[in-house]
């Protein structure tokens, strides 16, 4: 069956890949980069997307843009901007980004749509954040929805990745299903296997990182080299295992390759993400870096849409 949905926070597309390759129609995105939209709009040219502050779209805008009205929707996606909540750099309580998701709530609230999806990282429910999350969870339920959060990993998911995130789903509450999660439906795949016959120079790795690259193993960090234990993030791949997170630019994380001494490249990230080879990538090598880095994997989204398309709706 085919369903529709709205993306918030669509970035390029990751998870509106995974609705497609599940048989959704995306009736609109929502982005405020300038890159992310342009990327965006060369994947899926049909598809209406929103350029601009959320905090300035109004729901009748979104609606009418959509085409839907109020109540019609199938799914209402979202990825609220999480670096004020990632474990991997300086985690602040008081980050303007951790607001966005009221964001998602007010248009959550006009739209009506019969499932809910959000997704986060996994800082979301440690230490102090504990108290955003939970504030979240009360709100979206208090939307009119019936709504669990479970950290899934994407490695067991189709994706050659190891990257823990928090699903919110969340069900119309007129309507008789309880938010489920799709189970484990893959054997981790490893990342040698997923780049074998890539062409990629990738990125020179730094006088730093060269220094140490040497010394390490597959699937070691230098800070088991380091006299002060520094540089846990540079980690060379295990070719027999799942990636590490990939994550933006200027984030705690560079991967390096097993047998070639450079970081790998962005052709790479992309296959560990799994967007297909094919998807098409603008901007800067620091552009196309970010946004794979704050992307949703498309298979795993596909598998929990799927999930919601079956059991569901």
């Amino acid at each position: 069956m085919s369903f529709t949905v709205i993306s918030a926070f669509s970035g390029c597309g990751g998870s509106s890949l995974g609705y497609q390759m599940a048989g959704g129609k995306v009736r609109l995105a929502v982005e405020n980069d300038s890159n992310a939209v342009a990327i965006y709009k060369a994947n899926f040219p049909g598809t209406p997307i929103h350029h601009g502050d959320i905090f300035k779209l109004p729901v009748d805008e979104c609606l009418e843009k959509a085409g839907i009205e109020s109540g019609e929707l199938d799914i209402f996606d979202g990825s609220p901007p999480c670096q004020g909540f990632s474990t991997a750099g300086r985690r602040k309580f008081g980050d303007d980004r951790n607001q966005l998701f009221r964001e998602y709530i007010r248009l959550l609230k006009g739209i009506c749509p019969r499932v809910l999806v959000m997704e986060n990282v996994s800082g979301m429910v440690k230490g102090k954040m504990k108290l955003i999350f939970a504030e979240c969870l009360r709100e979206l339920k208090a939307a009119g929805y019936k709504v669990r959060a479970r950290l899934i990993n994407t490695k067991y998911y189709g994706v050659p990745q190891s990257r823990q995130r928090l699903i919110f789903i969340g069900v119309r509450n007129d309507i008789k299903k309880d938010p489920t999660y799709p189970v484990c439906c893959t054997r981790p795949i490893s990342a040698g296997s997923a780049l074998h016959g890539i062409q990629d120079q990738g990125f020179d790795l730094t006088p730093e990182a060269a220094k140490w690259w040497p010394r390490m193993k597959p699937g070691e960090s230098a800070s088991k080299y380091h006299p002060k234990g520094h540089l846990f993030g540079l980690i060379k791949i295990h070719p027999g295992r799942p990636s590490p997170t990939l994550l933006r630019s200027g984030g705690a994380s560079r991967l390096a390759h097993w047998n070639q001494p450079r970081f790998i490249g962005n052709k790479e990230r992309a296959r560990l993400a799994s967007f297909p080879d094919e998807f098409v990538w603008i901007g800067t090598d620091v552009n196309v870096y970010d946004r794979i880095g704050n992307s949703v994997p498309p298979l795993f989204m596909k598998a929990i849409a799927e999930h919601i398309r079956d059991a569901i709706l």
